[in-house]
């Protein structure tokens, strides 16, 4: 027995250290530019290696833990490399002065004093917030409505459940250049001959942000409303039915039985709403491409529609300024982390309450 957990410790510890030298080796090839091809295989090698022998430690004490570390690594190292280290170069590069292709110098905090400065993205940034106040109200309003009603005895209801939840199959780039088409002919046809009014909704800045709005409700509500039909029917019959004994009325079991026991369904619709109108992007590019003349700060503004996703795609692509563009989203990254805190502390004491 002693043997054996000698032999197993002295066999841990060697693919341990070839593991670990294999992967270090791997990476220093790497970061010093070398044109050897096998560093990718000497790397994946390497981290198998390791994991082996981390394996095979002879411990009782630790092995529960080795073993949540093996089976975790693999969504850790997707997340550091798609996530995290992702977003450290992001703040390195919103310092500098990059191009997208090579940077001469460090610049400091002046991306950060300079967009605050710029008037086009303050426009962007009031216009985002407003777009995310007005769709979070309203989209969460009728999606629970349409719940109800596909909650309800009525006929044909999964009919009507498809029905709501096919726009949100839609890609918004698909959706925003149909509904593009529909604003400049089918109602711009229909106010014409109604009104006298012969221009588009899409041309003017007020106008084409009520466009942004009704295509986004279009598009979401449908996907809110199953989320919300799930809380619903987790609600106990026998519940309802007691109220129906008790002589509650619908809409007292409504307010006062049901919205209540779906609590936790509001908070995850609310938060899932807040973050989809945070990052509208697809549907603003398709729909009006941020155009729209308006005058803010006694400038003129043409992109009267541009929120702000699309603002720092047109700083980074369209401007060539992707060190702007990252302080930007920067920025962008952290109001949202600090709204979305807020909204879900705010939502779990309502919970609590109700």
């Amino acid at each position: 027995m002693g043997n054996d957990k000698s032999t197993n410790m002295g066999l841990s510890i060697i693919l341990l250290l070839t593991g670990f030298l294999g992967t270090a080796a791997a990476l220093i090839l790497d970061f010093t530019g070398s044109k050897l091809t096998f560093r990718g295989p000497l790397l994946v090698i390497g981290i198998i290696l390791f994991f082996i022998g981390l394996y095979l430690v002879p411990t009782k004490k630790y092995h529960r833990d080795i073993i949540n570390i093996i089976f975790l690594f693999p969504l850790l190292f997707c997340f550091a490399v798609t996530v995290i280290i992702p977003f450290g170069l992001g703040l390195f590069y919103s310092t500098t002065d990059w191009n997208g292709i090579k940077m001469t110098g460090f610049v400091g905090f002046k991306n950060y004093s300079d967009m605050f400065s710029e008037a086009g993205f303050l426009w962007s940034l009031i216009i985002t917030v407003l777009f995310v106040i007005v769709n979070m109200v309203l989209v969460n309003v009728i999606g629970l409505a349409l719940a109800v009603l596909c909650t309800s005895k009525i006929r044909a209801v999964g009919f009507f459940r498809a029905a709501y939840f096919i726009p949100n199959l839609i890609g918004g780039i698909v959706l925003g250049y149909i509904w593009q088409f529909i604003f400049n002919n089918v109602v711009l046809k229909w106010t014409f001959e109604m009104f006298g009014y012969n221009s588009s909704m899409l041309s003017k800045y007020n106008t084409g942000f009520i466009a942004i709005i009704m295509v986004y409700i279009w598009q979401y509500a449908g996907y809110i409303m199953m989320i919300y039909i799930t809380g619903l029917t987790t609600v106990p019959s026998d519940v309802i039915e007691a109220a129906a004994i008790d002589g509650a009325t619908a809409v007292q079991t409504f307010f006062r039985i049901k919205l209540p026991m779906i609590a936790s369904t509001i908070t995850v619709c609310t938060f899932l709403t807040l973050q989809s109108a945070f990052k509208q992007f697809d549907v603003n590019m398709a729909l009006t491409n941020g155009t729209g003349s308006v005058n803010f700060m006694g400038q003129y503004l043409s992109n009267g529609t541009q929120m702000l996703a699309l603002n720092i795609y047109n700083t980074a692509i369209t401007k060539n300024n992707y060190a702007m563009g990252q302080a930007k989203a920067v920025l962008f990254f952290v109001i949202l982390s600090i709204v979305s805190i807020i909204q879900v502390r705010i939502s779990n004491k309502r919970e609590v309450e109700l």
